[in-house]
């Protein structure tokens, strides 16, 4: 499937089609609106399953969806894992439904800049000593934000592990679908995790997870730590 040119084109037309509708708004995780593709959540719980983290790092909190399914899963897991949500902004009203979910006592939020170095040493307080660790790279998605995430982060992630950014399908999309974003074609997560690629050769991208659940908002964002 990852080689079919009529599931790529698929893919693409898929995204472009139920975004009128506001696609990735219509799923709740135990209660939560979780702004994702189901696909790429199952995708994630796949790899969460086999790597079983003690932390996970996820830049972009949103409405907490994300850190709450996370967080399930490493409740499910049984370890004493943890989820680490950095956002920018935290809103009042997401920050009470997150610390009176159920989940909570997995979660620690850190509030600032993911590309602030006081924020990356916050978060990084929470790692250490800890290990499996799996980053989610979900916050601004213009180039130079997310090179910077991955140059700061991408340490915590030991071989075996994953480093998972998020939408970089917007550089299959047309130029200026996103006319109101500073992200655009040329200018998004994708083209980040390919410069990456070239001064960073301890992880590849790994085309099976992308392959293989066809309608993905990540291609070529699966990141596999291979040393």
């Amino acid at each position: 499937m990852a080689k079919s040119e009529k599931l790529e084109k698929l893919r693409v037309d898929f995204f472009e089609q139920t975004a009128e509708y506001d696609y990735t708004y219509s799923f709740e995780w135990m209660g939560v609106p979780i702004i994702q593709y189901p696909q790429d959540m199952i995708a994630c719980q796949e790899l969460i399953w086999k790597i079983k983290p003690q932390v996970i790092v996820e830049t972009g909190i949103a409405r907490g969806g994300s850190i709450i399914y996370y967080a399930s899963l490493l409740e499910m897991l049984g370890n004493d894992g943890i989820v680490v949500g950095v956002d920018i902004d935290i809103r009042d009203h997401n920050r009470d439904t997150i610390e009176t979910h159920p989940m909570n006592h997995r979660i620690r939020m850190v509030e600032g800049s993911s590309v602030d170095p006081e924020t990356v040493a916050k978060v990084k307080e929470h790692t250490v000593g800890k290990g499996p660790i799996m980053v989610f790279l979900d916050s601004m998605h213009t180039h130079d934000h997310v090179l910077e995430e991955l140059r700061l982060y991408n340490d915590l992630v030991e071989e075996g592990s994953y480093l998972v950014v998020f939408d970089t399908i917007v550089e299959d999309l047309p130029k200026d679908y996103y006319a109101d974003r500073p992200w655009d074609v040329g200018n998004n997560p994708k083209t980040a995790v390919h410069a990456f690629l070239k001064e960073n050769d301890r992880f590849e991208i790994d085309k099976n997870i992308a392959g293989k659940i066809v309608a993905t908002c990540n291609p070529d964002g699966y990141l596999c730590c291979i040393k």
